[in-house]
Order: C-alpha cells, then structure tokens, then sequence
C-alpha cells in the first residue's frame, strides 16, 4: 500500500480573517470551498504543491477555540527563509524565533505554525 498527505485541517473563528492571513503569511492560495450544511471548508494550496491546508469554519456559533497546552504544530519549508521572517515580522505574527533558520507564528486563531528554511530541515534529517 502506498500513501501520501492529502490535507491538515484547522477550524478557524473567522474563515476570511483566517484565509486572507494564509495568503498574506505563507503565500497559500484557496483551491476549493465546500458547503457541506454545517460547516464550510476551504482548501488551501502553495504553487507547484498538491498538499492542502483544509480550514473549517462551523456555522452554528462563534465559540473561542480553545487550544490549552496542545503541542500540535503544522510545518512549513519555505524557499527564501530571511524573506520570509521579515514579512512575518512587518504583520506580526511571530511566537518565537530559533536560531539557524526556524521560526513559529500564530494564526489568528492561535494556532503554532513553524516556518523553516530548506538547510534548517535538512539539519535534522535521520542520520544514517
């Protein structure tokens, strides 16, 4: 049996406010939008990658998501890593910033997005 990533999902509060940030942090682009009665899901892409970033907006009440001390991260590789802990910087969104190419954001939701550069992954790559 073979597989691969299809998707991650998100609920978000506010599913513009969500995937305006996603355009404008990460360059993500919405591929699909679903109404499926309940809830709405919009699936989001990068040039060049069939991986999507599926955001869920439930339509019954606006409720505080509530993330406690969940760990859980989504990670991205990014081509040009000072450019884009600079963009991250002018919108404000960084959580912590490690040296050597990485760093997290949040989401307006309050989710951790880690941001690395291609030579940071490969630092941590299994060794033989």
């Amino acid at each position: 049996m073979n597989c691969k990533f299809a998707h991650s999902n998100l609920t978000v509060t506010d599913l513009n406010r969500s995937v305006n940030f996603y355009k404008a942090a990460l360059n993500l682009r919405e591929h699909r939008r679903k109404d499926f009665g309940n809830c709405i899901m919009v699936y989001l892409r990068g040039d060049n990658d069939d991986f999507e970033l599926e955001l869920k907006k439930e339509k019954a009440g606006d409720k505080k998501i509530k993330l406690g001390d969940n760990p859980t991260h989504t990670a991205f590789v990014v081509d040009d890593y000072d450019a884009a802990l600079e963009l991250h910087k002018s919108i404000n969104c960084i959580d912590f910033i490690h040296v050597g190419g990485m760093h997290f954001i949040k989401d307006p939701d309050g989710y951790s997005l880690e941001i690395m550069s291609k030579n940071f992954l490969e630092s941590i790559s299994a060794e033989d």
